[in-house]
Order: structure tokens, then sequence, then C-alpha cells
């Protein structure tokens, strides 16, 4: 048992840094190298539950932070390329660690929207913020126990603050874009 569990521990620090790694490329655009590396993770998390099964006795808590991180990393991905959401299933992950990643994914996609609206997309970042807005939506009907949501009221928590900000950005970014073509407008009238 001693030795499942360092093996699990080696894992889950392996499937934490894939996780991140994958996010990180996702924001610089390298989406091929963040979805390999995502597959990657799945492929570590899959060993680690496969390590950890012959020991129930095993408490695999610790497995939910770093699972709940490779959900966050293929949400993201889903997200920003306004794909279907991948499944807890599919995923091999625990409904909890899928439902705490859902709500990460959805606060981390903000700073995806943002360097949209900045490139002047601003109906990608709309899009972006509608599915934030959906995540939440959907998350807060689990209004149960935080012993057995692992945390998911805090998520949410955070979630909504990310959102009303990222609405205010959007807000103030879609009122300069109007007012630039506004000004145009009139300088070409001026022109003329």
């Amino acid at each position: 048992m001693h030795e499942a569990r360092e093996a699990v521990l080696t894992q889950t620090r392996k499937l934490g840094q894939l996780a991140a790694k994958s996010i990180r490329h996702v924001h610089r655009h390298q989406f091929e190298e963040a979805e390999r590396l995502l597959e990657e993770a799945k492929t570590v998390a899959a060993a680690a539950r496969e390590i950890l099964r012959p020991f129930p006795e095993l408490n695999p808590s610790y497995l939910h932070d770093t699972e709940k991180e490779m959900v966050e990393a293929a949400a993201v991905l889903a997200i920003v390329h306004n794909r279907p959401y991948p499944s807890p299933k599919e995923l091999g992950a625990q409904v909890m660690s899928y439902l705490n990643g859902m709500g990460e994914a959805a606060s981390e996609v903000r700073r995806f929207a943002l360097d949209e609206m900045r490139a002047g997309r601003v109906e990608e970042a709309e899009r972006i913020l509608k599915q934030m807005e959906t995540i939440y939506e959907d998350l807060i009907t689990f209004d149960y126990a935080d012993s057995l949501t692992s945390g998911l009221r805090r998520t949410c928590d955070a979630l909504r603050a990310v959102i009303e900000r990222t609405r205010s950005d959007l807000t103030a970014t879609t009122s300069q874009h109007e007012l630039i073509k506004e000004l145009r407008a009139v300088r070409e009238r001026i022109g003329n």
C-alpha cells in the first residue's frame, strides 16, 4: 500500500504539470501541443487510478486536485474551440473533480476572452463569456454540502466574480469599439 501511495503521488505531480502546461499552450495558441499534453495527462491519470485499484482503503483525495486540473485543461480547449465538453467518463475523472474542474476552466478562459477583446474579436469574447455563464448556471444547481462537493460552492463564488469582471470588461470594450466607429464615420463625413 505504501509503494502504491508513493507511486500515485508521483503520477499526480506529473498529471498536474501536464495539465498546467496544456493550459499555457492554449493561451499561446499552440493548440496541437496543448492537445498532445492533455492526451498524455489522461494516460497518467488512468495509470494513477490503476495503481489505486487494488487498494480501495487508500483515500484517493489527493488525486482529486490533479484530476480537476486535467478537467480544466480539457474544458479550456473545448471552450476555446467551441466544442462539446468532454464528459467525466471520457476523461476518467471523479464527478467532483469534474465539476470543480469545469468551474476552474470557466474562470481560466477569462484570460483568453481578454486576449480576444484586445485583438478586436469582441464577438468571440462574447461567445466565451456566454459559455462561462452557462457553466456557472449549471454548477450552481449542485447545491449540496461542501463535504460532498469538494468545495464547489467556493469555486462557484469565485467564478461568479470572474464572470462579472469579464462582463464589465466586455461592456467597456464594446462601447469603446462603437465610439471608434462613430468617430471614424464623423471623420469621413467631415472629410467629404
